[in-house]
């Protein structure tokens, strides 16, 4: 299977299974595809992207956590730096077992207690030897549950939250350096991957890094 039979096969698939997509501009991607899933009203915005030059398809979700829940989340960490630090400790465990790759975009550090979780981007390649209907579905839903484990483990533990989805340090840092760098425009990799709620493994993936 080469790139423009796995994009066409990936579109066949999503209109079979009622799947809403829309296509996005991506300079560094063959195909890039905003996916409503699930197909319901409570469905989240899953990208799945195929980069230009890799034989394979990337699919990934990423969440912004509440600002109501960070700020319990912050609360937490004062009154008890230990278990806040147990509770990631035990977060980051879990989310390596789910066979996904992840990222967990944690606040900044105050008084050595680490800040609240803010974002968290869960992922997936299939690379196109192993690219089914099955295989890409299974994915989908894998994420998908992964993804309302841990919203239901925050909702659980922080509340409901406000309603507001909360900063990301590392999104702001990352926006500073982008406008003070001084790299061509023409560079095609100052154009990171659209996500969709403007983060994968450890804590420094970024979907860029799959192009």
């Amino acid at each position: 299977m080469d790139s423009k039979s796995a994009a066409d096969s990936i579109k066949t698939w999503l209109a079979r299974e009622k799947l809403e997509y829309r296509e996005v501009s991506d300079a560094q991607a063959l195909i890039h595809l905003h996916v409503k899933y699930p197909p319901t009203k409570q469905g989240h915005v899953f990208n799945v992207v195929i980069p230009k030059n890799r034989d394979l398809a990337l699919i990934y979700s990423i969440t912004r956590v509440d600002e109501g829940q960070q700020k319990e989340m912050q609360e937490h960490g004062k009154e008890d730096s230990d278990s806040w630090g147990e509770w990631l400790h035990e977060t980051r465990i879990q989310l390596t077992r789910s066979n996904l790759d992840w990222v967990l975009h944690v606040g900044k550090a105050k008084k050595e207690v680490p800040g609240p979780l803010q974002a968290f981007n869960l992922s997936r390649p299939i690379w196109f030897d192993g690219l089914t209907q099955n295989e890409f579905m299974q994915t989908m839903r894998g994420l998908w549950l992964a993804k309302l484990e841990l919203i239901h483990q925050i909702k659980y533990a922080y509340g409901k939250g406000i309603g507001k989805p909360g900063k990301v340090d590392d999104w702001d840092a990352k926006k500073t350096k982008q406008q003070t760098s001084k790299t061509p425009k023409k560079d095609s990799r100052s154009h990171p991957i659209d996500t969709d709620e403007t983060g994968g493994f450890g804590s420094e993936f970024d979907p860029a890094d799959w192009v």
